[in-house]
């Protein structure tokens, strides 16, 4: 690789750039040493939505753990299997990367309610 930078060509359509990139290196025309990584702070994750059948007993106990932390139930569920999903990995040998929502949801929003 050269220490001088290309100049970046100018591509006409589509095509014709994913053509070059094909069969050009990316380092032949960026200067890495001045690259700064992106940040996308506001970029949700792709949701899908799924039915699941829960015993009744548990989806209650559920809702109650999830009214004392004051977060929604189904938040609270994805956090759960976020954590189990995570501890499965653990055991078995493949490491995830930090779950930033599951940090999220296990933070309440507010005080917790008082019982009378």
């Amino acid at each position: 690789m050269s220490t001088q930078t290309k100049a970046r060509p100018v591509f006409r359509t589509e095509d014709e750039e994913r053509e070059f990139w094909a069969n050009h290196s990316p380092l032949d025309y960026f200067n890495i040493k001045v690259a700064k990584r992106a940040s996308f702070p506001n970029l949700r994750p792709t949701l899908r939505s799924i039915s699941i059948r829960l015993p009744a007993g548990m989806l209650d106990d559920l809702k109650v753990l999830a009214n004392k932390r004051d977060v929604p139930y189904q938040s609270l569920a994805k956090l759960y299997l976020s954590w189990g999903i995570n501890a499965e990995r653990r055991t078995t040998g493949s490491e995830s990367l930090p779950n930033k929502t599951a940090e999220r949801i296990a933070r309440p929003r507010r005080a917790a309610k008082h019982s009378p």
